[in-house]
């Protein structure tokens, strides 16, 4: 059973003293402005794992686009003429894109003119670089990877 709770007038003034209940002005500053700390604090560490992972991502495919381009120009016998003719070959399912620029097109390859047997040499893709201008973390450019 519930209990019924009756106020008592107030002998001063005659009337039933209420609270108001809510947040003061203060109160809500507090937390706004721990939120804005807390806000603070994580964004940046947020921006930076996202960093690095595009940084690792990029390591990976540059990684395996180069060991695919060596292994094009040993069964071919002569380096591949672009990035599509790995593809195109079958060595690579697709081209990544660019971790950092987020563009398949982006990709800046090495045309040098490499010694393929019997005693000659052919031109052709031997590295491949990304065509970002930004720097990554340590301060090296990605373009230099």
């Amino acid at each position: 059973m519930r209990k019924r709770v009756i106020r008592r007038q107030s002998a001063e003034s005659g009337h039933e003293k209420f609270r108001q209940s809510g947040f003061t002005l203060l109160e809500l500053a507090v937390v706004m402005l721990l939120l804005i700390t807390l806000a603070a604090i994580t964004v940046p560490a947020y921006q930076m794992a996202v960093t690095r992972s595009k940084e690792a991502v990029l390591r990976d495919d540059l990684h395996t686009m180069r060991s695919t381009i060596d292994e094009y120009t040993v069964d071919k016998e002569q380096p591949p003429q672009s990035l599509q003719d790995l593809v195109d070959a079958g060595y690579m399912h697709e081209i990544p894109p660019d971790p950092i620029t987020g563009s398949t097109d982006s990709w800046v390859p090495d045309i040098k003119e490499v010694p393929v047997p019997p005693d000659q040499t052919a031109s052709g893709v031997v590295d491949v670089h990304s065509g970002s201008e930004e720097k990554a973390l340590d301060g090296s450019a990605y373009n230099t990877w």
